[in-house]
């Protein structure tokens, strides 16, 4: 999982739903850094002190958006036997409305024989467990999604090679906040089965200040500009990841792929009045179903995945009884995902892709004629689950077989 995460991950995986933002970024506004950004800098700063002997108060680590940061380290504690190393920093989210602004954010390193030269992770007071399946990370593991996990073993290992760690030895990493559990209350954790705390979260490392008005007029000027530019075909995406996916399936020009992220029907009329003659929509399962449904804002705050409906139309594609009633108590859109790959119901995929267009035509209403809609619907690791297109000729897909590496 990742990320900021991305509106892509927001209703199909564990969501960053510490953050209480509203949309993209506003002009001016202070940027901060995620969950994931402070305890990888925590648990390097936690390592060097371990291998050194010596208390740490600045730690330097690479982001996933390709820049180095330097992190003060708010607490620095070396336990008595020196086997063990606490340290903290401050999170800093800068302008974006985050409930976990100014939270302690701690680690807690120690030396093990169990996995030489490598990083186990555990959670401790205040960091969530997940207990349902469907977030993309294993059940009975603390909520630390996949960027985040990365990031402390690319700074741990770091540490470890540069203050010469013993080459029989592996890092045990222990991730708590203070205060948590109570600060967790505030978010959707416990709906999607992570109990006890909040999620280690960030795609990029960095959090971005964000504002409704801001995102949606920067949608709305990025098709701007690609109309005037003489394109006829965009690409609509509910977030950075999926619009990473169709590039390997749609032979068009950087400047078609708009990030449209919850505003997918805005865009949509948008496109129709700007002359666009073609747009294709690109997500995953969460944000297809509420288009399928005919939400065109999809934010995950505004409603939630309805796992009834999804489950209602597996049953129409005809899955089993059975399968259908486990669907229909899916944690969420991923979760509901997998359960249809367990049981090879895969031909509700492309449905919900038809019922996405055919939404999408009924929104536009009396303009519907003047614009074809495609929908591409892409699971986490880049598989084209499905498509369909309001064109009898289809999708004009280049490369149906290719997906992208992991990670």
């Amino acid at each position: 999982m990742s990320e900021i995460p991305t509106n892509d991950e927001l209703d199909n995986e564990l969501p960053e739903s510490d953050y209480s933002r509203q949309t993209v970024r506003g002009k001016g506004l202070r940027t901060g850094y995620t969950t994931g950004s402070c305890a990888a800098a925590a648990s390097k700063a936690a390592t060097v002190a371990l291998l050194t002997g010596n208390s740490v108060r600045r730690v330097t680590i690479h982001l996933p958006v390709g820049k180095y940061v330097e992190f003060q380290v708010h607490r620095c504690e070396i336990a008595s036997d020196g086997q063990s190393v606490l340290c903290s920093g401050i999170k800093d989210s800068g302008d974006d409305p985050d409930v976990t602004h100014n939270s302690e954010i701690c680690c807690t390193v120690s030396l093990n024989s169990e996995t030489p030269q490598a990083v186990r992770i555990r959670g401790g007071s205040g960091v969530g467990t997940v207990t349902m399946p469907g977030t993309g990370i294993e059940v009975g593991e603390p909520a630390v999604t996949r960027v985040p996990r990365r990031m402390f073993m690319v700074s741990v290992l770091e540490a470890a090679a540069t203050h010469d760690m013993p080459i029989n030895r592996g890092v045990t990493v222990e991730i708590s906040i203070p205060g948590g559990e109570e600060i967790a209350k505030k978010t959707t954790n416990a709906r999607l089965g992570v109990l006890g705390g909040l999620s280690i979260l960030g795609s990029t490392g960095v959090v971005q200040p964000y504002s409704t008005a801001a995102w949606r007029a920067s949608v709305h000027l990025a098709i701007d500009v690609a109309a005037t530019n003489g394109l006829s075909h965009l690409v609509l995406s509910t977030g950075t990841q999926s619009e990473v996916f169709a590039k390997l399936h749609l032979d068009l020009p950087n400047m078609a792929y708009i990030e449209a992220g919850i505003f997918s029907g805005p865009s949509l009329k948008r496109c129709v009045m700007r002359g666009i003659t073609r747009a294709t929509h690109v997500g995953m399962v969460g944000k297809f179903s509420k288009m399928a449904m005919g939400y065109f804002v999809t934010h995950v705050a505004g409603n939630q995945v309805d796992t009834k409906f999804l489950a209602d139309l597996a049953g129409e594609c005809g899955a089993p009884q059975a399968v259908k009633k486990e669907m229909g108590q899916a944690a969420s859109g991923r979760h509901f995902q997998e359960i249809a790959q367990a049981h090879d119901q895969m031909s509700l995929f492309p449905v919900l892709c038809q019922r996405v267009c055919e939404e999408s035509h009924k929104l536009l209403g009396n303009d519907a004629g003047a614009l074809v809609v495609d929908a591409l619907c892409f699971d986490f690791n880049g598989t084209l689950l499905g498509h369909a297109s309001t064109s009898s000729e289809g999708v004009p897909l280049v490369s149906p077989s290719r997906t992208p590496l992991n990670g």
